[in-house]
């Protein structure tokens, strides 16, 4: 998963970690022990690298249980969650697919900021109630302040943060259009990724200072992320409607079990025809194997007029096909995730429509965003 690492599960849920985020571990425990070992100087530094580690840790096990919140909330709603991946801006809960209504999705969202939320207030409850003092007692500050501010934060009403799905699920539920709703919420997204750039650029070039220069990298974040959602949002826009049978390329590379391998050389192969891969049917038009140009040399010359291609063809799994009344949209989400190019399209009763290719997904979608003619 783009050079990140697997360490495990949680609840069932794959749990990643991207290598950056080893980096923001180090500086966070360098940071609080620094901090601790000024504020405390009784602690030795072996004491106080040991606190900052935990400080650390306790923090990112605050933004993972930010992220169970989203995650728990989603599998209640019958989605499943693909992935947590921590990563150097925080983490990330991978959905298998989106909430079937304005109102699950507002729940998905903030879900996240209700957990930190509460985290903060439990920290806060146990250093009152319990009286801490010295080191004990500035972590628990620095965990309650941290949870307000990850509830904060992803409560900007812009994509790609929680707040942005809130905004989604709230004009989705208006106008009762989901794309609208990701449409908006990007723009959002990215005014607050043009203004967290310039807060970082501005005293950068009027005054040498760095102070603001993580600004700069959420500002790069937000804006990069927002415009994925919106193009994206568009793609699904212009799919809504299709199904597999709409983008099925003409006069795809179709031929029957019974003929003979010397009648597929001679019709289809010879002929001119550019497909390396044929698929092939029964006399009832049912998807039944393939065959390859090059399984052609399995079989001696001399042989090929008393060889059926139902002797070659190798069998094709249903796990391999698409229903052709299957909406276009999860069909190239499924290209996407099993890193396909071409899948073969049956109907119901497993008559074999052609196949679907990715290009032809491309070309459908170029087509709809062409302006018509006046």
């Amino acid at each position: 998963m783009n050079g990140t690492i697997r360490v495990g599960n949680l609840f069932g849920i794959p749990f990643y970690i991207h290598p950056s985020w080893f980096l923001v571990l180090g500086l966070v425990t360098w940071s609080y022990s620094s901090g601790l070992g000024a504020q405390f100087p009784q602690l030795s530094a072996g004491l106080a690298l040991v606190l900052g580690l935990m400080t650390a840790l306790m923090l990112f096990a605050s933004v993972v249980a930010h992220e169970l919140g989203h995650s728990f909330v989603a599998i209640r709603q019958g989605i499943d969650v693909k992935s947590i991946t921590l990563f150097i801006f925080g983490g990330l809960a991978s959905l298998e697919k989106e909430s079937k209504t304005p109102g699950e999705a507002f729940w998905v969202a903030i879900a996240g900021p209700i957990v930190s939320l509460l985290l903060c207030g439990i920290v806060t409850a146990i250093g009152v109630t319990t009286t801490a003092s010295g080191p004990l007692a500035a972590i628990l500050g620095v965990l309650a302040s941290v949870n307000l501010a990850l509830a904060l934060f992803n409560l900007i009403p812009g994509l790609p943060l929680d707040g942005g799905n809130i905004l989604k699920a709230i004009v989705w539920k208006i106008t009762g259009n989901p794309y609208k709703g990701v449409t908006f919420a990007s723009r959002v997204g990215q005014i607050f990724g043009w203004v967290a750039i310039l807060s970082g650029i501005v005293p950068l070039l009027f005054f040498g200072s760095f102070g603001n220069f993580w600004n700069l990298l959420i500002g790069f974040f937000l804006l990069q992320n927002a415009g994925n959602a919106a193009q994206f949002a568009r793609v699904q826009e212009k799919l809504t409607g299709l199904t597999a049978e709409d983008a099925v390329t003409i006069d795809s590379p179709i031929v029957s079990a019974n003929i003979s391998l010397r009648e597929f050389a001679d019709e289809r192969v010879i002929s001119g025809q550019n497909w390396h891969r044929f698929l092939v049917t029964d006399d009832d038009g049912q998807l039944v194997g393939a065959i390859a140009v090059d399984n052609l040399r399995t079989v001696p010359t001399a042989m090929w007029s008393e060889t059926q291609i139902k002797e070659v063809m190798r069998p094709i799994t249903e796990s391999t096909t698409v229903q052709s009344d299957q909406p276009l949209l999860e069909v190239m989400q499924l290209l996407e995730q099993e890193k396909l190019s071409v899948l073969p399209v049956i109907r119901k009763n497993g008559v074999l429509v052609g196949i679907l290719e990715k290009t032809a997904i491309i070309q459908l979608l170029q087509s709809r965003t062409q302006p018509n003619p006046a």
